[in-house]
């Protein structure tokens, strides 16, 4: 389970949501699940999730949850991380 906390229609929150979306469609195991939250809507949310900057992406699940920040235009790079344990 990812979850991308974005602001808006800003430039490298767009970046972020494609690249991620790029990411999970790319896999050829089922299993990631992407949510988008914009915090321009749901500030409560990101609140909640400790999220201070965007775009972050967090890996829900599996534990431990892990933080990624920026647009995440490094797809290897940021694979490797949301798979790592």
């Amino acid at each position: 389970m990812l979850r991308l906390y974005v602001a808006g229609a800003a430039p490298n929150s767009l970046r972020a949501v494609t690249n991620a979306r790029a990411i999970c469609e790319g896999q050829s195991a089922p299993g990631f699940e992407l949510e988008i939250v914009d915090v321009l809507k749901h500030p409560r949310r990101a609140l909640a999730d400790g999220v201070l900057v965007t775009p972050t992406l967090l890996r829900v699940s599996p534990l431990p949850t892990l933080k990624i920040v920026g647009s995440l235009s490094d797809k290897d790079q940021v694979l490797l991380m949301l798979v790592a344990k």
